[in-house]
C-alpha cells in the first residue's frame, strides 16, 4: 500500500502539465481521445528553455499541494527523493499503477487496499500464491475476503 502510495504521489507530481488544464468551468480538465489530438507528439524544450510563466504553470500544482498540507510534506519529499533513484523503467511502472489506480472503482480500490496490506509482508512465493488464488475467486469469495482481511485505515 505504501508503494501504491509512493506511485500514486509521484505521478502526480509528474502529471502537473495535466493538472494545469483547465475546463472553461474552472474545473480540470482529463485528457481524452476527444481532447488529445492526433498530431504527432510535440516535443519540448529544456528547463532552462522554459519561459517564467511556463515554468510557473509547471510548478503552481506542486506548491499549491505543499502550502495546503504541511502534515503531507514529509511524504511529498519522500517520494520525490525516491523519484529521482527511479530507473526509466520504474517511473513507467508507476505511472502505469497510477493510471491503473485512477480508473477503479472505490470498491477495486478498497480491494487493492486490503490485498496490498496482506502482502506487504508475505514472500514473493506467498505473493504469487494469494494472486493466483485471487484470480480464481468468484466475486462473493473475494468480498468474504476482503471482510476478513479489511484494508488498514490510511
Amino acid at each position: 500500500m505504501k508503494l501504491l502510495r509512493h506511485a500514486f504521489a509521484l505521478s502526480l507530481l509528474c502529471s502537473a502539465p495535466v493538472l494545469a488544464q483547465t475546463t472553461p468551468s474552472g474545473g480540470y480538465a482529463k485528457p481524452t481521445a476527444q481532447t488529445t489530438p492526433a498530431a504527432p507528439a510535440r516535443t519540448f524544450p529544456a528547463w532552462e528553455q522554459l519561459s517564467a510563466a511556463e515554468r510557473e504553470m509547471l510548478v503552481a500544482p506542486v506548491r499549491e499541494r505543499w502550502n495546503s498540507n504541511p502534515e503531507a510534506r514529509a511524504r511529498m519529499m519522500d517520494h520525490a527523493q525516491r523519484w529521482q533513484t527511479m530507473t526509466p523503467e520504474q517511473r513507467q511502472r508507476a505511472h502505469h499503477g497510477m493510471k491503473r489506480w485512477a480508473n477503479m472503482s472505490p470498491e477495486q480500490r478498497e480491494h487493492t487496499r486490503a490485498l496490498f496490506g496482506e502482502m506487504r509482508n508475505m514472500t514473493p512465493e506467498q505473493r504469487q500464491e494469494l494472486r493466483a488464488k485471487w484470480k480464481a475467486m468468484t466475486p462473493a469469495e473475494r468480498d468474504a475476503w476482503i471482510k476478513a482481511h479489511p484494508a488498514q485505515p490510511r
